[in-house]
């Protein structure tokens, strides 16, 4: 799994967090979001395709 942030399309919604905080966290300066894990096991898959489908940007690609 491949897991791509936009960081210029991010609006620090923290959604992706929310849905995956394993894998997503935010920047403390302007809250944009960041990988901390750029290759999750794969329990973790779901979490993380949840994660690009509820952010309101769009910012998040993954891809398998």
């Amino acid at each position: 799994m491949k897991i791509t942030i936009d960081q210029d399309k991010c609006i620090a919604s923290g959604q992706c967090v929310a849905a995956a905080s394993d894998v997503f966290d935010q920047r403390d300066e302007d809250g944009i979001a960041f990988l901390v894990n750029e290759d999750p096991p794969e329990d973790e898959a779901d979490d993380v395709r949840h994660a690009a489908a509820v952010c309101p940007a769009l910012a998040i690609l993954v891809e398998d």
